[in-house]
C-alpha cells in the first residue's frame, strides 16, 4: 500500500506563536490514522493545513502524490469538533444543500441521503429543524454529511462527542466499514480506547511538535517492560512473596479473581522468557492468572507527555 497523505516538514505560526514545528508524518492508504496530543498541541492548526482552511509559512502536503491544491476539496471529507449545520434550516433541506455543494447531483444526493438515513434509523428526522435534535441526533446528521460524497480522505475530530455508548458504536463500526470500504481516516480525539480499537497507525503531538509516531502496535512494543501480572495460589503466600522478590522485581497489585491468590506485578530480566517465569511459578503454587502487561495508549500518551 502506498501513502494517501504525505505532510512534509511543515510549520505554522500564529504571531508569536509557533502552532507546528517542522511536522512530518505519513498516512497509509485504507488506514486508520490516530492524531493524538493535549489541548493546544497542534492538532487543529495541523488538520486546518490538510483542509487548506490555514496554509502553513512552510513544508508542503501532499494528497495521494499530488501537491495539495483546490482540486483536492471534494476528495477530503471533514466532521470538524465545533460543529458546523444551521440550527433554523430543515434537515433534509440543508443535507440536500451540503451534498451539492460538494459537488453531487440533487437526484445523487437523495439517493445516497436515502441509504444513510436508512442506515442510521433517522429516516423521519427528514423535516425537523437541527434545533429540534439533541447534540447525538445532530451528530449523526453531521456523520452523514461529512461521508456523503464518499471521499478518499475522511478527518474525523472528536467524532464520539455527545453520543451515548450505543450510538457511539454505531458510528465507530461505520467508521471501519467505510475504512474496509477503501476509505483512509484520520481520528483525532481524546478517548484513548477508541485508539485502542480503531487505529493503525499514531502521531503524538505535543507544544507543536511531533514526539512519537508509528504503527500502533510497533509503538506498544517500544513501550513494553517485560512485566506479567501473576496470581498464585501457595501455601506460605508470604514465604512465596519474599522467594519471588530475592529473584525477580516484584511489587503487589489487585484484579479481581475467584481466588485467594497471591497477586503480583514481576518484571522479567531481558534474558528470560515469559516460559522462565512460568514454569518456575507452577514450581511454586497453582498459577491461577498469568497475563503480560502491555502498555495503553493512554499510559503511552501520558508517560511521553510528562517526559517532554
Amino acid at each position: 500500500m502506498h501513502n494517501i497523505l504525505e505532510v512534509e516538514a511543515v510549520s505554522k505560526s500564529f504571531g508569536p506563536f509557533k502552532a507546528l514545528n517542522n511536522i512530518s508524518l505519513s498516512v497509509e492508504k485504507g488506514s486508520i490514522f490516530g492524531l493524538l496530543g493535549p489541548n493546544g498541541a497542534g492538532k487543529t492548526t495541523l488538520i486546518r493545513v490538510i483542509n487548506q482552511i490555514t496554509i502553513p509559512d512552510s513544508g508542503q502536503v501532499l494528497l495521494d502524490g499530488d501537491l495539495l491544491n483546490g482540486s483536492h476539496i471534494s476528495d477530503i471529507g471533514y466532521l470538524p469538533e465545533e460543529r458546523g449545520l444551521y440550527k433554523s434550516m430543515k434537515v433534509g433541506e440543508q443535507v440536500l444543500y451540503l451534498a451539492q455543494l460538494k459537488g453531487l447531483s440533487k437526484t445523487e444526493a437523495k439517493t445516497r441521503l436515502q441509504y444513510w438515513f436508512d442506515r442510521l434509523e433517522i429516516g423521519d428526522w427528514w423535516n425537523k429543524k437541527i434545533q429540534e435534535l439533541s447534540k447525538g441526533m445532530a451528530q449523526k446528521i453531521q456523520f452523514v454529511v461529512t461521508v456523503l460524497h464518499e471521499p478518499k480522505l475522511l478527518i474525523f475530530d472528536e467524532p464520539f462527542s455527545g453520543f451515548d455508548p450505543i450510538n457511539a458504536n454505531l458510528i465507530k463500526d461505520e467508521i471501519l466499514r467505510l475504512r474496509e470500504n477503501g476509505a483512509t481516516v484520520i481520528f483525532s480525539t481524546h478517548r484513548m480506547e477508541s485508539v485502542e480499537e480503531l487505529c493503525d497507525d499514531i502521531a503524538l503531538l505535543h507544544e507543536s511538535n511531533k514526539i512519537l509516531g508509528g504503527k500502533l502496535i510497533d509503538v506498544k512494543r517500544q513501550f513494553k517492560t517485560n512485566t506479567y501480572e501473576v496470581g498464585i495460589v501457595a501455601p506460605d503466600q508470604n514465604a512465596l512473596l519474599n522467594t519471588l522478590s530475592d529473584k525477580f522485581q516484584v511489587s503487589q497489585t489487585h484484579f479481581k479473581s475467584l481466588e485467594n491468590d497471591l497477586k503480583l506485578n514481576i518484571k522479567i530480566p531481558e534474558e528470560h522468557t515469559p516460559n522462565d517465569l512460568l514454569h518456575y511459578l507452577m514450581a511454586q503454587g497453582n498459577v491461577s492468572h498469568f497475563v503480560e502487561l502491555i502498555p495503553s495508549v493512554n499510559d503511552i500518551f501520558i508517560q511521553t507527555v510528562k517526559n517532554n
